[in-house]
């Protein structure tokens, strides 16, 4: 079912730097109060153009960067491609080269998918055992993320959750291969389940293209089938909408800076 109004906030911005800038200052937050909780802080990163820019800004910009508290941090991956990590499309690839190599990180926190094996499903499975391990899961346990970064396609697509695919539907399973037909690739992926047992989902949307879809799965009827964003609605925490003044020039509700 979709999240009830009270349970999420959706936010316009200008552009996407003041999505990115807003989403750092969250991610500082969110961070700093993980840390005081339960002393650690675990998140699963989104590739695309606004994520990029969070990093970027989270490593480079001295106030926001003295913030973080990187030393507690545990870096996991929503999603990434079949691709190995130094391709131009690998979101590991994009991480490291805005975020990795520039912060004082250790590479014990940093979780990478393994997108270069042939057999995708082999690296669904490690990557779902890494997390067991990590998140001292018992079976059928889902793993408690402090925060997952997602986007959005303008098909409605999420993490690589595409519409009428495979893993819409994943069982118990907390990572998953989905085989996109119409970009004839196989992804690998978190699933629904998995994000939504997290405390904060954080989604960022910017362009005008996209304001058909975001329109629908914000104000739309429920049809997660169509509309995989839908399925993205923390069981017990917050949901946040960041979307630029073109992404959401539909949207009838929202709060706008």
């Amino acid at each position: 079912m979709p999240a009830a109004a009270q349970q999420r906030e959706v936010h316009i911005l200008k552009d996407n730097p003041a999505i990115a800038r807003r989403a750092a200052e969250e991610f500082v937050k969110m961070a700093q109060a993980a840390v005081k909780d339960h002393g650690s802080f675990s998140v699963a990163l989104s590739g695309g153009s606004t994520p990029k820019l969070l990093y970027a800004l989270l490593a480079t910009d001295p106030d926001l960067r003295a913030k973080v508290p990187w030393d507690k941090m545990q870096l996991f991956f929503g999603d990434e491609r079949h691709v190995g990590p130094d391709d131009p499309q690998s979101n590991f690839k994009m991480a490291s080269e805005t975020m990795f190599t520039k912060a004082p990180l250790k590479p014990e926190q940093i979780h990478r998918m393994k997108g270069e094996y042939p057999d995708a499903e082999k690296a669904a499975k490690e990557y779902e055992q890494d997390l067991r391990t990590h998140f001292h899961l018992k079976d059928k346990q889902l793993p408690r993320f402090d925060l997952v970064l997602a986007g959005m396609g303008d098909e409605g697509h999420t993490l690589s959750l595409f519409p009428g695919t495979k893993a819409l539907h994943p069982g118990d399973r907390a990572v998953v291969h989905n085989w996109v037909g119409k970009l004839n690739t196989d992804r690998i992926t978190i699933t629904a389940p998995a994000a939504n047992n997290a405390s904060n989902i954080l989604f960022m949307v910017a362009g005008k293209e996209k304001a058909p879809a975001l329109k629908s799965v914000l104000e739309g009827a429920y049809e997660p089938e169509q509309l995989p964003a839908q399925l993205l609605q923390p069981t017990n925490g917050k949901l946040l909408w960041f979307v630029d003044d073109a992404a959401g020039s539909m949207l009838s509700s929202a709060i706008r800076k």
